[in-house]
């Protein structure tokens, strides 16, 4: 692992590039699923879910 990457909260997998959301990191191949994903696909609720972990953080709000 590169000191620069970071684990994606979305797929697990360690990426450099992406962004970061309260204290969590999304790498640039999930922010791009999520941009153009569309409510009838099937892994829609998959990310919901995963979004709902990152804003629902116990610390969110401190």
């Amino acid at each position: 692992m590169n000191t620069t990457d970071q684990q994606c909260t979305i797929c697990g997998k360690e990426s450099e590039i992406g962004l970061h959301i309260v204290s969590s990191f999304i790498c640039s191949s999930c922010e791009q699923e999520i941009v153009q994903i569309d409510v009838e696909d099937e892994r829609y609720p998959f990310f919901v879910s995963r979004m709902k972990t990152i804003l629902y953080e116990p610390n969110a709000n401190a």
